[in-house]
């Protein structure tokens, strides 16, 4: 196999006043052609960090390479001059980033940004570059290119959009492509599919893969060769039937045993009391149309929504992307107004009440956000952040403060953390702070949209844990969506599966699991990424089924 990337001896040097000296230290990594090697670790691991170092995109000065070789195809990317890398990203390595909506240019059409790629790298016709774009979308398995092409990013979904980011990276047809947790946030199809179409262009251009991940399913479906980093070290490296199958590493170790298995957990007993009925619940988007013509786009988010929620009983709803479960969700809070249909707490229907109507029984219902720093002021302190709920509703500042405190301490963090802002924290402890905020008002029902997505398997593991202790405790509802069926097998009592806005099918986690009705409901659990390598030994007879 012919060698194309080989990191030696790299140090990747933090600013002074860091917890540490380096990002990256002593790292030796290499990628050969047709190799998909995946870099897996928690997050400060250095993983994204190594990647930027590759393409020269580090925040210089502030972080820098300050020791150690970058070799591509035998030249040392850490010497070369500016316009020489400029010269090679795109063309021989490509990116594809996380999050496309900020990697996109938000003003300019998807055809346009492929354009760019090609008048930056390549002469060529205007009207061949355009056929090549097309050519790309196409490749890429997105739905009418035509229209795609002439769309702004906002336009297209988070899977659409990542296919675009795909389509960008292979442009150029480049010897390297690295992939910086380009599924993290899909739903299980979606991630399927675009695992599936990078391993198709990987083998048919014979590219080297460099696929930054944390999930360890992605690894099992994927990867060639893995490669754990904790702490800015490689502590292990091997073939992916080594380390998924016999680690050696106590940290590679800790994290296998942290992905949650998809048997689900033993069901407990359903409380007689019902404290939610949400019936016939109807919610519609529309655009276009209007003043500048074309037709009107109806999308029925949820329609005819039905279901009820027990006393201290977890409900997951699971779907994919656009499937309207967040949209349930921010009807059930009133983030959202439905049109049509009840949301009844107790005796009184939620969904005609008014902005003061409704201001009492907003402390009994309370959300827990996907991202909670994009849901956290910052610039409040936390301690503030957790006690304004209380104080609104009458608390006194001091009784205010120490019911901030006690959540802090139930939350696992330290009293300290009261006085600091949310960007001093990492995302699972910003997610404990949102948690805990959700709680200052001790509501009956607590609405959990994608909590654990975006972290690390161990701090998932950990969110997850608090979540139940916090929910036995305090004897708490909880609504909990997700799109993680391993994450929703250890979580929930009971299941709803929707799809293009209704509920198709609901019922008990161990019976929906073991012999689910609806075709979509099976195509999802076949959909699981590293369904078939049973990392857990209970998994197979679940798959097996």
């Amino acid at each position: 196999m012919t060698r194309l990337l080989d990191i030696t001896d790299l140090h990747i040097a933090l600013p002074a006043d860091s917890q540490r000296p380096y990002a990256v230290q002593k790292m030796d990594l290499h990628l050969e052609a047709n190799e998909i090697l995946c870099v897996v670790g928690e997050s400060g691991s250095g993983k994204s960090l190594t990647a930027r170092a590759v393409m020269g995109l580090l925040p210089k000065p502030h972080v820098r390479i300050a020791k150690g070789s970058v070799l591509f195809q035998g030249e040392d990317l850490t010497t070369v001059s500016d316009d020489r890398l400029r010269q090679i990203r795109g063309s021989e390595i490509s990116m594809i980033f996380q999050e496309p909506m900020t990697a996109l240019n938000p003003v300019m059409t998807i055809g346009t940004q492929i354009d760019e790629v090609f008048r930056f790298h390549d002469k060529m016709p205007g009207k061949e570059r355009r056929r090549r774009a097309l050519e790309l979308l196409r490749d890429v398995q997105l739905p009418d290119p035509e229209q795609a092409i002439k769309a702004y990013p906002h336009e297209l979904s988070g899977g659409q959009r990542q296919r675009a980011m795909i389509a960008m990276a292979l442009a150029l047809d480049p010897k390297i492509l690295i992939a910086d947790e380009p599924t993290t946030a899909l739903d299980v199809t979606t991630q399927a599919q675009v695992l599936k179409l990078i391993k198709e262009m990987q083998a048919t251009h014979g590219t080297g893969v460099l696929f930054i991940t944390h999930d360890f399913g992605v690894v099992a479906d994927i990867a060639d060769r893995v490669a754990v980093m904790q702490n800015g070290l490689v502590v292990e490296t091997g073939t992916t039937d080594e380390v998924l199958r016999n680690p050696t590493h106590p940290y590679t170790q800790a994290l296998i045993a942290a992905v949650p298995e998809l048997t689900p957990r033993p069901a407990r007993a359903r409380s007689p009391e019902i404290v939610l009925r949400v019936n016939k619940l109807e919610k519609t988007y529309r655009s276009g149309g209007g003043l500048f013509g074309g037709k009107e786009r109806i999308v029925h988010a949820a329609n005819d929504v039905t279901f009820n929620l027990a006393r201290s009983e977890t409900l997951g709803i699971v779907g994919e992307s656009g499937s309207g479960k967040s949209t349930v969700a921010r009807c059930i809070v009133r983030l959202n107004d439905a049109e049509a249909g009840e949301i009844l707490l107790g005796d009184t229907d939620l969904r005609p009440l008014g902005r003061a109507a409704m201001r009492p029984y907003r402390s009994k219902i309370q959300m827990v956000f996907q991202d909670p720093f994009a849901s956290l002021n910052p610039r409040t302190r936390i301690g503030k952040i957790i006690a304004q709920g209380p104080m609104m509703y009458g608390a006194s500042a001091e009784d205010a403060k120490k019911r901030t405190l006690d959540l802090l301490d139930i939350v696992g963090l330290d009293p300290r953390a009261y006085g600091r802002f949310p960007h001093e924290f990492s995302g699972g402890q910003r997610q404990r702070i949102g948690i805990a905020r959700a709680l200052a008002l001790e509501p009956d029902i607590l609405v959990a949209d994608e909590p654990v997505s975006a972290l690390d398997v161990s701090i998932q593991a950990q969110i997850l844990n608090l979540l139940d202790e916090i929910r036995d405790r305090m004897n708490l509802s909880m609504i909990f969506i997700t799109h993680d069926l391993r994450v929703a097998a250890q979580v929930c009592d009971r299941i709803a599966v929707m799809q293009r806005g209704k509920m198709i099918e609901i019922g008990p986690t161990s019976t929906l699991f073991a012999s689910p009705k609806e075709t979509y409901t099976r195509e999802l659990l076949a959909a699981v990424p590293g369904k078939d390598w049973f990392l857990k030994d209970s998994d197979a007879k679940v798959l097996a089924k």
